[in-house]
């Protein structure tokens, strides 16, 4: 009977009535607009005909300037005002191509604003964008490295899915600056300089359900302190505003009460341990100027999963009574989600992250409660061990790495969640 009944309270995601078309919102730049107001990049040039040769692309330029990137010329812009219904290509009710005065075809979609080429599914599918926030030196690049990873390695496959990058560029960006270091030379990234600004890594979580929308995960790899300069923060707040869902870094070295008694603890060979950064509390206030004070309720409803890292430094604070954590918690324990979220195995590292939070920094989880209206609590490491002088011993098992991540595909109507006990 009780099996039974709870078989009848068991949480299934409200299952989304797929929509003709949805407005898209540019993983670039994060404007949002109807899929009528794409432009289109042509897919030849001629000299002979200066509409159509090569040319700078201002909007674009623009932006590549915002990270350092030199200008370039490249085909002309197609504006679908501009050419006749007749010669616009539909694909299910969404305009995806357009047919120049030469009969010369493309379907390279552009966002307005920035003229940056869109993923394929834009306006087919809710634009679902997921955002890694944290202060400076939270190991947002180490975590972004792991996640992703562990997405392309493991994830993926326990949800019949795949996590693509958006184009070769990314990818080949990715493997070298990140997943190569870390994965296959076992160095520790370096923490993002303030000065090197970075486009956007964009990579799909694509599920082999047609019918179910892909998720689109847009890291900024932001140096937290470069956090600063007004172009950049305009446009992380857009990014964030737009997210569906928000990843928010916790380093446990940030939370003073218990940074003392890490570096206490870890004795002679603490590894790498981060000089003060903000607090995060900070964090949190400078979020709330950036974007949520310009909200109607002045808190957001986007699904946030507060994530302790570096997870593997609290073995330093656990004791059989639990002051701060006990021995047997299950913040040290790896747990594998496949095809569903373990609502069971959820519940215990969400409570136990908010109580321990809640001792050690209450100001942080009181900042979050009055700003954030669905907020869950993670704890992960993204190496499973605290590096020394910059590099990794032994082989890197991340813990409860994408957990989190699993947890906004449930909130946002992806996956089911299921008691199992």
């Amino acid at each position: 009977m009780f099996g039974i009944l709870k078989k009848m309270f068991e949480k299934k995601p409200p299952t989304k009535e797929r929509l003709p078309f949805y407005d898209i919102i540019c993983p670039y730049c994060f404007a949002k607009f109807h899929h009528e107001e794409v432009v289109f990049r042509a897919a030849h040039y001629r000299d002979d005909d200066e509409t159509l040769a090569l040319q700078e692309d201002e909007e674009l330029n623009q932006y590549r300037a915002k990270f350092g990137l030199a200008p370039i010329d490249l085909e002309a812009v197609i504006e679908p005002a501009m050419i006749p219904d007749e010669n616009k290509i539909y694909s299910d009710r969404v305009l995806m191509g357009v047919s120049d005065k030469y009969s010369v075809v493309t379907k390279t979609r552009l966002c307005p604003e920035c003229h940056n080429e869109l993923p394929v599914t834009a306006g087919k599918y809710p634009s679902n964008i997921v955002s890694i926030v944290g202060a400076t030196s939270v190991g947002k690049s180490v975590y972004m490295t792991s996640l992703i990873h562990t997405l392309q390695h493991v994830t993926a496959n326990n949800f019949h899915a795949a996590c693509i990058p958006l184009d070769n560029e990314i990818s080949r960006r990715f493997r070298q600056e990140y997943e190569v270091p870390l994965f296959e030379n076992g160095s520790l990234l370096d923490s993002t300089a303030r000065t090197r600004r970075q486009e956007p890594f964009i990579f799909q979580f694509v599920f082999k359900d047609e019918d179910q929308a892909p998720l689109t995960l847009v890291f900024f790899d932001v140096a937290g302190e470069g956090m600063t300069d007004k172009d950049y923060i305009q446009l992380h707040a857009a990014h964030i505003k737009n997210s569906s869902g928000i990843l928010f870094l916790v380093d446990p070295m940030q939370i003073r009460s218990i940074r003392e008694k890490l570096i206490h603890q870890l004795g002679e060979n603490p590894g790498k341990i981060v000089g003060m950064a903000d607090e995060p509390r900070e964090v949190v206030i400078s979020l709330f100027g950036d974007f949520i004070a310009h909200l109607d309720t002045n808190k957001t409803n986007i699904p946030t999963a507060v994530i302790l890292t570096k997870s593997d430094l609290l073995n330093a604070l656990k004791s059989e009574e639990g002051e701060y954590i006990r021995t047997n918690s299950n913040i040290f324990q790896h747990v594998t989600h496949q095809g569903y979220l373990n609502l069971d195995e959820f519940n215990n590292i969400n409570g136990e992250v908010r109580r321990f939070l809640a001792k050690v920094d209450v100001p942080f989880v009181n900042a979050l409660d009055v700003y954030f209206r669905d907020t869950s609590y993670f704890a992960v490491s993204a190496l499973g061990s605290n590096p020394v002088d910059q590099q990794i011993s032994g082989i890197i098992s991340p813990i409860r790495v994408d957990e989190p991540f699993i947890w906004l595909l449930y909130k946002l109507g992806y996956i089911e969640g299921r008691h199992t006990h």
